[in-house]
């Protein structure tokens, strides 16, 4: 545990590792407004069950960091939009919320499954990728977010 945390962490710091994040809008988020921040980015859905989890944590992390500079931005790709609100309503969401009905945008990060995440550093490069919440390896999400806050 103690050597994939340290790899994810080297990783962080690596430049060779970061590729630029693919820039997009929806609705009014950009996210090429938030260079010079940390990205959370999260892709979710409403019947996704670890969502139900990532979303109090997802709070949790915004509150905590957001004055250090983290952005968390979700990404809902429900094609029927009042089922994001009915989750939504049972697990509100304390940071921005986008909606890729289509999934284009999930098309364009190749998102492997449900819940996706990336993190993003200041510079606009993806440098973390997370497939799925374990709520387990929370400790490590949140030391990956800090490590590249310090940078």
């Amino acid at each position: 545990m103690r050597i994939l945390l340290l790899t994810l962490l080297l990783l962080v710091h690596l430049p060779s590792s970061a590729i630029p994040a693919p820039d997009f809008r929806l609705q009014d988020i950009q996210l090429s407004d938030y260079k010079g921040k940390v990205v959370y980015l999260d892709f979710w859905a409403s019947w996704c069950k670890p969502c139900r989890k990532s979303f109090p944590w997802m709070n949790e992390i915004s509150n905590k960091y957001a004055s250090e500079g983290l952005v968390v931005l979700a990404v809902n790709l429900d094609t029927d939009a009042k089922l994001a609100q009915k989750f939504l309503r049972k697990y509100p969401a304390q940071f921005n919320i986008a909606y890729d009905p289509q999934g284009s945008l999930a098309s364009q990060y190749k998102i492997p499954g449900m819940p996706t995440s990336y993190l993003i550093n200041k510079q606009g490069e993806l440098v973390v990728a997370h497939k799925g919440f374990h709520l387990d390896k929370s400790t490590s999400y949140e030391q990956e977010i800090v490590a590249l806050l310090k940078q």
